[in-house]
């Protein structure tokens, strides 16, 4: 049954999220740490079509949890910007806690200057948030690890002042306390941050259990869109992979091009699946191969917390140094080896040479 949702106003909790992955994560936070209480959940929206769709399923499946959501075209324009601030600016100043899914992100550290919330809450965004715990325990600047190692750019300079003053209020004082909620796992932990850990409990509940196929499913990556990964033995890489497992299906990742996916279905002949919603609630709804195959990722670690007790297992396959493009950050092939070192409940698969 759906729970009331909540108004802005006193004791109330704001949540900001920029894709489907943050949100269904606010969600699996709502239902470990505030049962009964509605939200209010604001959506930057992105301009992706593909993000914006599994938003919209993403923000319908809050509705019914008893959220309210606030849909925000945040990038409609050059003045988009400061009118989604401005709109949002009395409503922030008011909230008790503020959630969000992307430290990272220039919108939420712009939103984070006007807060003055008693507790911000960081919900987990994949491997970001493995770097975003790492970075803040050791007092650096936050930047994204695959940019990393770079020198800043004219935009990182002009907006060092609001990072800066961003990673401040996300350092635990007096005033306020900061709580971490994540399934990654975390080398360094921020002194006064409240770690909590997502088990995905909302999602088997909600989803389930998956009827199993007998092949294999692979799921795939944005590193090649991101300029890590060469796009010519990544495609090499997953013609060789499904071969040798027998995959049919190929899980698109919500940032990969339409050309690249048409190159991966003409050549390897899986059948490319752009899903509506996150790979962990599909997954949990099945049907779901008995095998994942994965590359470093987020679902490495994800994955096997939402399938528990089902008998799918994920196998997770190396990026190659070789695959590394020469604009790849330094610490890239480092921070990959260590998504899947750090990865339980997986079998580790050897890395394929992917000969082009």
């Amino acid at each position: 049954m759906s729970r009331r949702a909540g108004s802005t106003g006193s004791n109330s909790t704001l949540a900001f999220v920029e894709s489907p992955v943050q949100l269904l994560n606010v969600l699996e936070w709502a239902h470990a740490h505030a049962p009964g209480a509605g939200l209010t959940l604001v959506v930057l929206s992105p301009t992706d079509p593909m993000t914006r769709g599994q938003l919209r399923r993403m923000a319908e499946l809050a509705r019914e949890e008893g959220h309210a959501v606030r849909w925000e075209e945040a990038r409609g324009g050059p003045a988009a910007p400061f009118q989604t601030i401005g709109g949002l600016a009395g409503t922030l100043r008011r909230a008790d806690r503020v959630v969000l899914g992307d430290p990272f992100s220039r919108y939420v550290q712009l939103l984070l200057t006007i807060t003055r919330a008693a507790e911000l809450v960081v919900v987990d965004d994949g491997t970001a948030t493995m770097e975003f715990v790492a970075q803040l325990a050791r007092g650096e600047r936050l930047v994204r690890w695959h940019r990393k190692g770079g020198r800043p750019g004219p935009r990182d300079l002009i907006f060092a002042p609001v990072s800066s003053s961003a990673r401040k209020r996300l350092t635990p004082s007096e005033r306020r306390r900061v709580q971490i909620f994540s399934s990654m796992p975390m080398e360094e932990t921020p002194a006064g941050v409240t770690v909590s850990a997502n088990t995905f409990a909302w999602t088997r509940a909600r989803f389930g259990p998956p009827r199993i196929t007998k092949g294999a499913d692979m799921v795939g990556t944005s590193l090649v869109e991101t300029g890590v990964v060469d796009g010519e033995r990544y495609l090499e890489a997953v013609r060789t992979l499904a071969k040798a497992h027998g995959t049919t299906r190929y899980f698109a990742h919500r940032r990969e091009s339409t050309e690249k996916l048409h190159r991966l279905a003409v050549e390897t002949g899986l059948e490319i699946v752009r899903p509506d919603l996150p790979l962990e609630l599909i997954a949990r709804r099945g049907p779901i191969g008995r095998t994942i195959l994965s590359f470093p990722s987020t679902v490495v670690h994800t994955l096997p917390l939402a399938l528990v007790g089902t008998e799918v297992r994920v196998a997770v396959c190396d990026i190659d140094p070789s695959w590394l493009t020469e604009n790849a950050s330094p610490r890239a092939q480092g921070f990959l080896s260590g998504v899947t070192g750090t990865a339980r409940d997986v079998h580790r698969l050897p890395s394929v040479i992917a000969v082009v």
